[in-house]
């Protein structure tokens, strides 16, 4: 059978002082669980590996599970195989808004349910935010940048995120 390549993101680790995490210990950790080429992206928690004979959701809740047994970190981890990256990046409406795509965030829904609490966020008046739903993510352009957006910071506060102190924007 042949392996599967997977990218892991780990929701709201290494974000200021909460749920730190070393890559080295979180590379040890996925190798742990049987999987191969595990790489880290700079200190952001997320990872590319390939699993032989996992699904997504399979690599997703053992990742989850070892977090909290073997780091004592409760996260959200999504998988996604490199189509399904590819289909959420395509299906951004924003792109072609965003004049700095570092300023362009992506959040990853679970459930339906998530998308369905986000649904009146969508049809809000953002001033020079955006804000767009698609099936699996939620896009925004903070052209003043996370920490300053009223739309990320509402996003983070319905799925449960902590929120980021808005002092207002400048656009």
């Amino acid at each position: 059978m042949n392996s599967s390549c997977y990218i892991a993101f780990l929701r709201g680790t290494n974000v200021g002082r909460a749920k730190r995490i070393a890559m080295a210990d979180l590379r040890t950790l996925v190798e742990g669980l049987g999987y191969t080429g595990v790489r880290s992206l700079l200190n952001s928690g997320n990872l590319v590996f390939r699993a032989e004979g996992a699904t997504a959701q399979e690599a997703a809740a053992a990742i989850e599970e070892a977090l909290v047994l073997r780091l004592g970190v409760a996260a959200r981890v999504f998988v996604l195989g490199r189509e399904e990256l590819g289909a959420l990046i395509d299906g951004n409406p924003l792109l072609d808004v965003a004049t700095d795509h570092a300023r362009l965030i992506v959040f990853l829904l679970g459930a339906a349910a998530q998308r369905d609490k986000l649904a009146a966020l969508d049809s809000r008046d953002w001033g020079c935010e955006r804000l767009a739903l698609g099936e699996h993510a939620a896009y925004v352009w903070c052209p003043e940048g996370m920490l300053l957006s009223a739309a990320a910071t509402s996003l983070g506060k319905l799925l449960g995120m902590a929120p980021h102190p808005v002092t207002g924007t400048r656009c």
